[in-house]
C-alpha cells in the first residue's frame, strides 16, 4: 500500500540517493559567483519585500551539503535560526567545519545580505552502516491515500494570471482554517538554483518550513512565525512527494511549538519542528 514503510528492520542503509528529477521549470535562485540571486518566486508569507524563510532553509541545507556531504553519510539534523527577514539582495554563505570524527560531521554555516547576518545552520552528518539486530518499537505505518489519487487543491480566490504557488498540496480535507490535526502531500514547483535539478536532501530541506503553517494555523488562520526550523532525517526521500502530518502544537504567551511527521511514498523519513512567535501580517 503506497505511504507504508518497505524497509526491513537490519539490512544495510544504501548509499546516497540520487538526484530526483521533477518537472519545476523555474528556480528559487540564480547563481552569480560566490551568491545567490534569489527571484520572485522567494516572497514570503509576512512582508510582500521578504523572502520566504523555507528558500533560506534549502540554501543553508543545500551548501553544507555541497562542501562536506559524502555518498556514505546520512544528513541526519539540520538546525535553522532565522533572526532576519531577508531583502531580494544577493545573499552569500560561509560554512565552517565545527567537528569531524570517524563517524560523524558537524557543520556551521551563516547567510549574510550584504554584511548583514540574516540566519544560520547547524548540519550533523552520521555515517551508514547497518541496523542492529533485534527489534525496536515504531509508529505504524501512515495511513495516507496516494498523492495521485486525490484532488489537487484549486486555484486561491483571486490569484492573477501565471500565478503559480511555491509547492501543489493535496489532502483528505482543506483544513488550514480549522482547529484540527492536518495532514497532506506537497510536491515543489520550483528548484532551488536555477539549471539544476532539486536533490532529495534540498527537496527535504526546503519542505520542513511545511510544519510551521499546518502544525501552527487555527481557526483564524496562521498567526505565527516561526524563528527556526529543526529536521531530522533518518534516510533521505524517494520521491518527488512529500506528505506531512502534525503531530503537537503547543502554545502559551505568544509563543508555540509545533512538530510534524515527514513521509515520501515509501514511509517516513523524518521529523520537523518549530519555535514560533505570535504575528500579525505586514500589508503592502
Amino acid at each position: 500500500m503506497p505511504g507504508q514503510a518497505s524497509g526491513k528492520p537490519g539490512s544495510p542503509v544504501p548509499g546516497r540517493v540520487g538526484i530526483i528529477r521533477s518537472m519545476t521549470t523555474a528556480a528559487f535562485f540564480r547563481r552569480e559567483g560566490e551568491a545567490f540571486i534569489p527571484g520572485p518566486a522567494c516572497r514570503g508569507p509576512w512582508d510582500p519585500k521578504s523572502l520566504h524563510g523555507r528558500v533560506i532553509a534549502g540554501l543553508l541545507g543545500a551548501e553544507i551539503d555541497r562542501q562536506y556531504g559524502a555518498p556514505d553519510l546520512q544528513f541526519t539534523r539540520l538546525t535553522i535560526d532565522l533572526w532576519r527577514l531577508p531583502g531580494f539582495d544577493p545573499i552569500t554563505v560561509r560554512t565552517s567545519l565545527a567537528r569531524e570524527g570517524g563517524r560523524l560531521k558537524i557543520v556551521d554555516a551563516e547567510c549574510f545580505a550584504g554584511d548583514l547576518s540574516i540566519g544560520r545552520a547547524s548540519g550533523v552528518l552520521l555515517r551508514r552502516t547497518e541496523n542492529p539486530e533485534g527489534a525496536v518499537w515504531s509508529p505504524a505505518p501512515w495511513e495516507m491515500p496516494h498523492p495521485e489519487t486525490m484532488p489537487r487543491d484549486e486555484r486561491p480566490e483571486g490569484a492573477a494570471d501565471g500565478w503559480k504557488p511555491m509547492w501543489e498540496t493535496r489532502g483528505p480535507e482543506r483544513r488550514w482554517n480549522a482547529a484540527a490535526q492536518k495532514r497532506l502531500w506537497m510536491r515543489e514547483n520550483y528548484t532551488l538554483f536555477e539549471g539544476e535539478p532539486l536533490t532529495p536532501l534540498q527537496r527535504v530541506a526546503l519542505a520542513a518550513d511545511l510544519t510551521s503553517p499546518l502544525a501552527n494555523s487555527g481557526t483564524e488562520g496562521l498567526q505565527f512565525i516561526n524563528a527556526d526550523i529543526t529536521l531530522y532525517l533518518h534516510r533521505l526521500p524517494e520521491s518527488d512527494w512529500l506528505g506531512f502530518e502534525t503531530v503537537a502544537h503547543h502554545a502559551a504567551a505568544g509563543v508555540a511549538v509545533g512538530e510534524s511527521v515527514i513521509y515520501d511514498l515509501e514511509g517516513a523519513v523524518g521529523r520537523s519542528t518549530v519555535s514560533a512567535l505570535a504575528q500579525r501580517k505586514r500589508i503592502s
